[in-house]
């Protein structure tokens, strides 16, 4: 499959604030959760007494940074900027977000002993998938089966549709995927068809939809001909020399085939160029001689044609008895036979000759 990879994407950017109380980032981004204190009047700017002030960011549990009697201290994975405290930011960045950095996080603002805020914000990972087609082949009115890989995404689900020429073939439909070890996850959408002649360098398109965005990955299908295969042999005048088989090849496609010569269901040894026929398709003859001790075993001999994308060979299969029989006369050509009439005519015309010369001298006498 010739993959043009052309790819449209339209995603929703690194960061999405989902709504004032939750956000979303991509990957290895950094974040910050908002967090902001109107303070009474008494205590703004120059004013403020910082030993006075008591933050906490507190996420499943687990304090990841506090500031108080004028000290500050945060996790690893989390900075915040101390110096926007007097203008009541307590905002925390959450640095390079990772699925494990995920959950509810609670501020709470406190000057001396006063609650000032208490909120939450829940923070999610949002990872778009990754797009891939393996290389694959498919045959010609067979039925064959695509597989559009999606990769790398969070959360699930995903859901798939295919295009043939921009238009809707398989509508979406959702996949939840499994999670790898990295906990992200991977999904597979299938699309079962039966490939036709007018499929060949038309556009296919797998859209993935993912949490509000989408990826099309768009590509043209190899579409594998079958041969049709004839086995025959050399004619050979002698039943204990070297036997030729041959095996001839129609309408098939691409090029490339392999050619294998199996005898009573054993492999023989390898023993080659195609010609293009009007169609586009190609055609072959290919050659195999059995050795004496080859074809005084007789038996079955085969050959088989694989081509790329086709899990079952096309074969053709016939008894050399058949093929190459030894036990029946020889058989005259044409030449030959004319050469025995001359022959006997000759023979019939000498014999008619002598015996009507000696009709005469008998008469004479």
């Amino acid at each position: 499959m010739q993959c043009k990879v052309l790819i449209y994407v339209v995603l929703l950017g690194l960061i999405k604030h989902v709504s004032p109380s939750e956000i979303q980032a991509s990957p290895n981004t950094n974040v910050t959760l908002p967090c902001h204190v109107t303070f009474p009047a008494s205590v703004e700017g120059n004013k403020m007494d910082q030993s006075l002030l008591n933050v906490s960011w507190v996420s499943n549990g687990s304090k990841v940074a506090s500031f108080g009697k004028a000290t500050a201290r945060t996790e690893e994975g989390f900075s915040w900027d101390t110096s926007s405290f007097v203008d009541g930011d307590f905002s925390l960045t959450i640095l390079r977000a990772s699925l494990d950095v995920q959950g509810v996080y609670e501020c709470t603002v406190s000057y001396n002993s006063i609650m000032l805020r208490s909120s939450n914000v829940t923070f999610g990972v949002l990872a778009p998938p990754t797009l891939s087609i393996p290389q694959q082949w498919v045959v010609l009115e067979t039925e064959s089966q695509l597989e559009c890989h999606a990769d790398g995404f969070y959360p699930p689900p995903v859901f798939f549709s295919w295009t043939r020429d921009g238009q809707v073939i398989q509508p979406p439909y959702q996949v939840e995927g499994e999670q790898t070890p990295d906990g992200y996850y991977t999904a597979a959408g299938n699309l079962t068809f039966y490939p036709s002649r007018e499929d060949q360098n038309v556009t296919f398109g797998c859209k993935v939809s993912h949490n509000g965005s989408y990826q099309e990955l768009d590509f043209l299908l190899n579409i594998t001909y079958l041969p049709s295969v004839r086995l025959s042999a050399v004619p050979t005048r002698s039943n204990n020399g070297p036997l030729t088989l041959y095996c001839d090849l129609e309408s098939f496609y691409p090029e490339e085939v392999s050619v294998s010569w199996i005898q009573n269901g054993t492999t023989l040894p390898e023993p080659l160029a195609a010609e293009q026929n009007p169609d586009g398709t190609y055609r072959t003859r290919r050659y195999y001689t059995l050795s004496p001790e080859q074809r005084g075993q007789g038996g079955k001999v085969e050959c088989a044609v694989s081509q790329p994308g086709v899990v079952h060979p096309v074969s053709s299969t016939a008894y050399l008895e058949k093929l190459d029989p030894q036990d029946e006369a020889p058989v005259l050509t044409k030449s030959a036979k004319a050469s025995v009439a001359m022959m006997c005519i000759s023979i019939v015309l000498v014999f008619l000759l002598c015996f009507g010369f000696s009709w005469r001298r008998r008469d004479g006498e």
